[in-house]
């Protein structure tokens, strides 16, 4: 099973990049992040011509999050509890859960939006409670969460803001400590997987990026994975690149955890 996952950055906008993303690179399932629409807005018959089911939550503002699976979709859930913004969307797929999530950004640590991201992310810590870290399970998305030094460009340019804070970080960690694994894409052309470039000053040519869009899985072994660079180039690209995963679903056994 092929699976991937994009912070599409307006899917509007981005839909003829998206449409033939999809027929190149043909995921099974995709996680979307980052589709500013509202669900009437989703292009729910456009990928239905291309043989995808979708399960999408969004307001029109900048949020909104789907999953989209050619091997079924079964939609479980598309809020947090006692949380209201459009970041989060389960949907069984294949024999598969997948987890769609926009974590908030944060802004500043001066901000409100900070403890609410620390909020937002205890409370994707506990949806996990009742779940089987054996079963095939993937969390992937923009966690706008850098989860170490070299997953940065440069430590030095991020002194004093969020993506690198300790408690950001080890909210992370807490994910990985429940039985989640990171699935780290293999470097390409360049020394660092980046998902994410700034659009200003060249950055993506500089390759001046950080590693803040993640695949967590449980229950499956990893075939191949790698960051999509090409899908960053051109024009009018989102400022993230997917991330394209290759995976089977394990048996609950010991020898595939």
């Amino acid at each position: 099973m092929r699976i991937a996952t994009w912070n599409v950055n307006s899917v509007g906008a981005r839909l003829p990049r998206l449409l033939d993303w999809l027929d190149t690179r043909q995921p099974d399932v995709a996680a979307l992040q980052e589709t500013k629409c509202a669900d009437a807005g989703f292009p729910f018959e456009a990928l239905a011509e291309r043989g995808y089911q979708s399960l999408h939550v969004g307001d029109g503002r900048w949020n909104g999050v789907a999953v989209v699976s050619r091997v079924g979709l079964t939609p479980v859930a598309t809020a947090l509890p006692g949380l209201t913004e459009p970041r989060y969307a389960v949907a069984d797929c294949g024999g598969l859960r997948v987890t769609s999530v926009y974590v908030p950004n944060g802004r500043s640590i001066e901000d409100p939006q900070y403890p609410y991201k620390l909020e937002w992310l205890a409370t994707l810590r506990a949806s996990l409670e009742d779940l089987d870290p054996a079963a095939p399970q993937v969390m992937m998305g923009d966690f706008n969460i850098a989860r170490t030094d070299a997953d940065v460009w440069d430590i030095a340019a991020f002194a004093g803001s969020t993506h690198v804070t300790p408690p950001e970080r080890d909210a992370l960690e807490s994910l990985v400590a429940w039985g989640l694994t990171d699935v780290v894409a293999r470097p390409g052309k360049n020394d660092h997987p980046y998902t994410y470039w700034d659009y200003r000053a060249g950055r993506f040519h500089q390759d001046l990026g950080m590693r803040i869009d993640y695949v967590l899985s449980a229950g499956v072994r990893v075939t191949d994975a790698y960051v999509d660079r090409e899908a960053r180039k051109g024009k009018l690209p989102s400022d993230h690149a997917p991330v394209v995963v290759d995976l089977e679903l394990a048996s609950l056994t010991n020898e595939h955890r």
